[in-house]
């Protein structure tokens, strides 16, 4: 009987299962747990499994040998659990990766800015109505809010754009608001088409390029400190002088990755 209930109590203590053994000479207790075990998840196994979901679109799959999609949630060290804006998503490429990773104790917002919101929202609707785990919110980028404090904002090709005069941005006051609504520590992680050295943003609205020198000197001076880049998406042979939708050269430009970190 005593044997009976330490053995009991061994199993719960374990709380990993109890499995008892009777041969012809002695009763033998074995304690292994109550399933197998599995791998555990690694940041590469998830952003694979992202990378083959299938509600993914077969155009933006195809995308991805130029886009190096596991190298951008790698630098912006995207979790489960995280909470994570994507600004002015469009069609929803890295949404459709953010979401999956992210899982469901997580979330991602498709932020839309006014500007665009007559054409993009219904953009941003299909993500929300596809992953139970994003919505949608539309705003004005200096004012942008959201319902819980982020782990990362990310700007994906998009930074430029809102440098251009008849976008009517104030990018020193969107950058300030990007850190506010980041949790301390928060990343902005930003990517975007290369411009050559000293145009800083004077072609953002011909070529849709921008200096990265100039971009981190704006994002700095909201406070953020830079926290690393990526070299995956540099492509050497571009000489910044094309149009980024030039024939020649589309999906094949020089861009950067800047990572940047809000102070604790």
């Amino acid at each position: 009987m005593l044997r009976t209930a330490v053995l009991a109590t061994v199993c719960a203590v374990a709380l990993s299962g109890c499995v008892i053994i009777a041969s012809d000479t002695a009763e033998r207790t074995i304690i292994a747990p109550a399933t197998s075990p599995s791998v555990q998840a690694t940041p590469e196994s998830r952003y694979a499994a992202a990378l083959s979901d299938s509600r993914r679109l077969p155009e933006e799959v195809a995308r991805d040998p130029l886009r190096k999609p596991a190298d951008m949630l790698a630098m912006m060290n995207l979790q489960p659990g995280h909470v994570i804006a994507d600004i002015r998503p469009e069609e929803g490429y890295f949404t459709r990766l953010f979401a999956p990773v992210v899982g469901a104790g997580g979330h991602v917002y498709a932020f839309v800015p006014n500007q665009t919101a007559g054409r993009e929202n219904a953009f941003a609707d299909t993500l929300a109505s596809t992953y139970s785990n994003t919505s949608r919110v539309t705003g004005q980028l200096e004012t942008m809010t959201f319902d819980q404090p982020l782990d990362v904002v990310f700007m994906g090709e998009e930074y430029h754009d809102f440098t251009i005069p008849r976008f009517n941005v104030d990018v020193a006051a969107m950058n300030r608001r990007v850190f506010e609504v980041l949790k301390p520590g928060g990343l902005y992680v930003i990517l975007d088409h290369q411009a050559a050295p000293g145009a800083g943003i004077s072609v953002s609205g011909t070529l849709h390029r921008i200096e990265a020198a100039e971009l981190r000197r704006q994002v700095e001076a909201a406070g953020f400190i830079f926290d690393g880049e990526s070299g995956a998406v540099r492509v050497p042979s571009d000489d910044h002088t094309l149009s980024v939708f030039d024939a020649s050269i589309r999906g094949k430009t020089d861009r950067f990755v800047y990572r940047f970190r809000k102070p604790l």
